[in-house]
């Protein structure tokens, strides 16, 4: 009884927080859903744990969800990994790395830079500023110990300053105007017709997905429902694909992945309070002030792979934009630029920053508190 009653109060804060994501996503932003939750998710939290007078009454969601929304998402991340990718990746793999590591460095530049003139801690600062998706980023944050509502913060301002900036911008470079080819807002109730091979390709990569989260579980990964599945699920779809020859397609409709915009949202903003916001303001102007600054620096990288490389300036923009990978895709499109490889780096540049990023970050912090262990050792000598 006690579990059903906990079931059902689960279920109730995510179809009320998700009709935040209803609303946002009548706008056709492609992260209307995500966003839109955590907002009604974050306000209803903030509000219920001010005017609660014991610990009892403050609600949290449970682990389970967010694990469920970052298996969803692994799936979907690990899928894209398939020939196409492969191919384009081989092909430019010099300009597409290139492109990654600079993207990461001045990330994490911008981050030190908040860290340094801001409130805020190492750990949060870096992790708001990497540019791995809002979906994607503050869950890996919150295992590691930074400050998950100001790191969700960062990251909604980072990706709309990117979504509104960039598109702009490189469109006003252009020197031919283009209709809309091309429309990536799904119906989320629009479902694919049902396929016995897509439907069986989709269980294999949930079994490689749950296979890769046990490995990462035990290799000790950060978010391992995420990283490991989605490692599992790219090498199952990437050596599928090669076997058979042609890229093998999951069933998979739209609302798998809104759902896990929901989990993952919800979740995020059930845990938001009062204490987690303090200093905030002058956390964010000088997190918009870095991000300004990043956006600015992946400018100038764009224009000198380009010329090195010949791949046109506002391809390599778009590909090297930190967040947004459906408005920079549709951006490319409608400009007549290379929209699949902008999808690949960015895909890519998520993989990466998921692999890669959580660890370094976890090092640079440990590396600090053992420097200021031994400083403050020295000092009491």
């Amino acid at each position: 009884m006690i579990r059903t009653k906990g079931f059902l109060r689960n279920v109730s804060f995510i179809l009320f927080s998700s009709i935040g994501g209803l609303l946002l996503s009548l706008t056709g932003l492609s992260i209307g859903w995500m966003l839109g939750t955590l907002v009604m998710a974050g306000a209803f939290s903030f509000w219920s744990h001010t005017n609660s007078t014991s610990s009892d009454d403050k609600y949290v969601l449970p682990r389970f969800w967010m694990n469920a929304g970052q298996f969803i998402l692994a799936i979907e991340l690990g899928q894209k990994i398939n020939l196409t990718v492969i191919d384009i990746f081989r092909d430019h793999w010099m300009s597409i790395m290139t492109m990654l590591l600079l993207s990461i460095v001045f990330s994490l530049l911008s981050g030190l830079v908040l860290w340094k003139f801001s409130h805020t801690d190492l750990l949060t600062s870096l992790f708001g500023t990497v540019p791995g998706g809002l979906s994607v980023i503050p869950g890996i944050a919150e295992e590691v110990g930074g400050n998950i509502g100001v790191v969700s913060i960062i990251q909604t301002m980072r990706v709309f300053l990117v979504v509104l900036v960039i598109p702009f911008l490189v469109s006003s470079f252009a020197v031919h105007s283009a209709k809309l080819e091309v429309s990536n807002n799904q119906s989320a109730f629009i479902f694919p017709s049902l396929e016995m091979d897509e439907m069986i390709w989709t269980a294999v990569l949930a079994l490689g997905a749950l296979a890769g989260y046990y490995i990462g579980k035990r290799l000790k990964f950060p978010a391992p429902w995420l990283v490991g599945g989605m490692l599992g699920a790219a090498s199952i779809q990437a050596a599928g694909s090669s076997f058979a020859g042609h890229n093998l397609t999951p069933w998979w409709p739209n609302i798998l992945i809104i759902a896990a915009q929901v989990f993952i949202a919800a979740s995020i903003g059930s845990k938001f309070h009062k204490k987690m916001f303090t200093g905030l303001w002058k956390t964010m102007a000088v997190a918009l002030f870095s991000t300004i600054g990043l956006i600015l620096s992946l400018f100038i990288c764009a224009f000198i792979v380009s010329k090195l490389t010949g791949i046109t300036f506002v391809t390599a923009v778009l590909a090297f934009a930190p967040g947004g990978i459906t408005e920079m895709a549709t951006t490319a499109a409608v400009l007549h630029e290379d929209s699949t490889f902008v999808v690949v780096v960015q895909v890519l540049r998520i993989v990466l920053v998921c692999i890669a990023v959580p660890p370094l970050i976890k090092l640079l912090h440990q590396r600090r508190l053992r420097n200021r262990a031994h400083s403050h050792a020295a000092r009491n000598i």
